[in-house]
């Protein structure tokens, strides 16, 4: 990848690179996409980003969706999403974006982003794990804790749903940042000052800081089935259990799924979760805790 483009991601918080999936592993893919949202939008896959919600837990309100959730699950039976997942060219992205070797690494989440049918959506500006309403003082406290993961969008279709602020990562919003990131949806994304739309072509992938300033918009006139994943550096201890295991990831705990796993290098990866699962716990009395609110 190059020292520079590692520099773009730790001054920038975040990086676009190509070529990551050549035509015959994104023609695979896309193949598996399309069975997959079919099933979610006939109802038979209801694990699913759900229009009306825009962070876990996503329920069933709504039948339109806007994603995709848990593309290894061996319901799903597409082992294309966890070749992908583990590939060599993933995975060594993310060792340099996160300064870690193949074997610290943690499996986390893996989704597909789509274009709702019937309703254009839009999800407003926020931090994965960071509120909202935190004070300048909490927010700069949370950007100070060392980040031990990174995610990605990678793009079979031309996706220009993202929208970021680079640098936003490791500095505390200014006074009109924090009053256009205070909860509500943005009727333009480029009026939060520093914004810019991230275009990405088929097969580009945008690598990204989860503390970055994010929002998105979906047309439901736009095809879209953009990869959408995570994984940590497993150094980091718990430090990432509560944005992780809010998505419901007791699945990932049984046999049935570690067997579908590629090779050793995911089980590994593997491991490293259901260590997190067990150590990191997800909140008091072993409920889940969620990171944002609907």
């Amino acid at each position: 990848m190059g020292t520079d483009l590692k520099a773009h991601y730790e001054k920038h918080g975040y990086v676009i690179i190509p070529g990551l999936i050549d035509s015959e592993g994104r023609s695979e893919l896309e193949q598996a996409c399309e069975r997959v949202v079919a099933r979610t939008r006939e109802g038979s896959w209801l694990h699913r980003r759900t229009v009306g919600k825009q962070f876990p837990p996503y329920g069933q309100d709504n039948p339109d969706s806007w994603g995709v959730q848990h593309l290894m699950h061996p319901g799903l039976n597409e082992p294309a999403f966890a070749k992908w997942y583990t590939s060599p060219k993933l995975l060594g992205v993310a060792t340099e974006l996160l300064g870690c070797e193949v074997e610290d690494l943690q499996m986390e989440l893996f989704n597909l982003l789509i274009n709702p049918t019937s309703h254009d959506f839009a999800l407003r500006w926020h931090r994965d794990d960071v509120r909202e309403n935190a004070t300048p003082e909490e927010e700069l406290k949370a950007l100070n804790i060392w980040h031990y993961g990174v995610q990605w969008n990678t793009a079979l279709y031309v996706d220009s749903c993202l929208y970021i602020v680079p640098g936003s990562q490791s500095v505390p919003r200014t006074k009109e940042q924090r009053r256009l990131s205070s909860g509500q949806t943005p009727e333009n994304p480029l009026d939060m000052p520093g914004s810019i739309k991230v275009i990405l072509q088929p097969g580009e992938t945008v690598f990204y800081n989860s503390n970055i300033l994010h929002c998105a918009t979906y047309s439901s006139k736009e095809k879209r089935a953009t990869l959408h994943g995570c994984m940590g550096n497993a150094k980091g201890g718990a430090s990432r259990a509560r944005n992780i295991l809010q998505h419901e990831l007791d699945w990932m705990k049984e046999e049935e799924f570690k067997c579908t796993l590629p090779n050793s290098a995911a089980r590994a990866m593997l491991n490293k979760l259901r260590v997190m699962q067990l150590n990191g716990g997800s909140g008091q009395g072993g409920e889940i805790s969620y990171s944002l609110q609907n």
